[in-house]
């Protein structure tokens, strides 16, 4: 059926394999082509079936996940989706194998994530992953610079900073390295930001902790009613919507459960609007790689407020999906490689001061 995503499922138990099998193949334009054990067996049916997508647990008999994964990516690239089970090795394996050329991460059935919830999340990323950039995701880090250094002007000082100038940026799938080379070489004496990444509940608090690690700013996940400050970053935590709220000396932030807005929560969307109403013309407003058109109408709010806008171009996202709606429907001021956004973000930076010293 040539119309169809053919799916490899590797898990080390029977009983989920056969569910995802049974499940998934009930979703259209979705075709199981078999499943495997451990990655020795994967290996011989992946040259044998050559799936489109194939799903993989972290923690299998004879080799772990992100070994094979990486042997994957090496010799037969191909989307691979990370299915981890929410303990500490599990979550800080599967940030690994994002790292590592992953196009996604999902948490395994649980109290918190049923069967048909995981499902449904599956079959939306394996019917686009066609868009997805394989071949060179585990080697693609781009040129970018390495430091606060690497940003070229004099240093700039926090004290004369615009409390009310802020930075919202919204990214899902690829946007976990997107983040990385976004945030790593920032300095200190930028706005402060806010970020609604795609992801479960159980991998904010870890992944936040691995960019702070490679920061000189700051960055967390988000608590409700965190201040947001210059140098400091906050992350949405998974399942968890996270607003903008203005206050006489800057901004803080609402953390909240609610329904999924565009499928998603955290929902970039969400935090968009919420910047377009409380900051206006003193946000800046980024969108990165992802499925999808979440953010895209807040993106457009956050313009007509005027705010400054920034997409990434389709040459360095993952998945061109979110920045391509965004563009699309009018909200994008700028496009941009990822490689230039941490520039145009010290660049609003200087913006801020010149403004606050007139």
């Amino acid at each position: 059926m040539p119309d169809t995503i053919g799916v490899l499922i590797v898990d080390d138990s029977a009983i989920v394999r056969r569910a995802l099998t049974e499940q998934l193949s009930r979703q259209p334009g979705i075709t199981v082509l078999g499943s495997a054990p451990d990655p020795y067996i994967a290996r011989d049916k992946i040259a044998a079936l050559n799936p489109d997508v194939v799903i993989l647990d972290i923690q299998l008999p004879r080799m772990d996940g992100l070994t094979f994964l990486k042997k994957l990516q090496k010799y037969h690239p191909v989307p691979v989706i990370v299915v981890s089970s929410l303990t500490q090795a599990g979550t800080e394996m599967a940030l690994e194998c994002l790292e590592n050329g992953a196009v996604d991460v999902l948490h395994k059935p649980s109290e918190a994530c049923s069967l048909n919830e995981m499902v449904t999340r599956l079959a939306t990323i394996i019917r686009e992953i066609k868009t997805v950039r394989v071949s060179d995701r585990a080697s693609r880090r781009t040129n970018a610079p390495s430091g606060p250094a690497a940003l070229s002007g004099p240093p700039l000082s926090a004290d004369t900073l615009d409390p009310h100038r802020v930075i919202v940026i919204g990214s899902s799938t690829g946007g976990t390295e997107a983040l990385r080379e976004v945030l790593s070489p920032l300095p200190t004496s930028i706005p402060g930001i806010v970020m609604a990444q795609h992801m479960p509940a159980g991998f904010t608090a870890s992944f936040a902790k691995r960019l702070d690690s490679l920061s000189q700013i700051e960055v967390r996940e988000a608590v409700d009613g965190d201040r947001v400050l210059p140098g400091l970053a906050l992350l949405a935590p998974g399942d968890r919507h996270v607003r903008l709220v203005r206050t006489s000396d800057g901004y803080k932030v609402r953390v909240a459960d609610g329904p999924r807005v565009c499928r998603h929560k955290p929902s970039v969307e969400v935090l968009f609007r919420s910047a377009a109403d409380q900051a206006g013309a003193k946000a800046l407003g980024i969108i990165l790689t992802g499925m999808g058109d979440d953010g895209a109408d807040g993106l457009v709010a956050m313009r007509q407020a005027g705010a400054h806008t920034i997409g990434q171009d389709e040459g360095t996202c993952v998945v061109y999906g979110m920045p391509r709606a965004a563009f699309e429907r009018g909200g994008v001021c700028s496009v941009l490689p990822l490689q230039e956004v941490p520039a145009a973000i010290v660049a609003f930076a200087r913006a801020s001061h010149k403004q606050r010293a007139a």
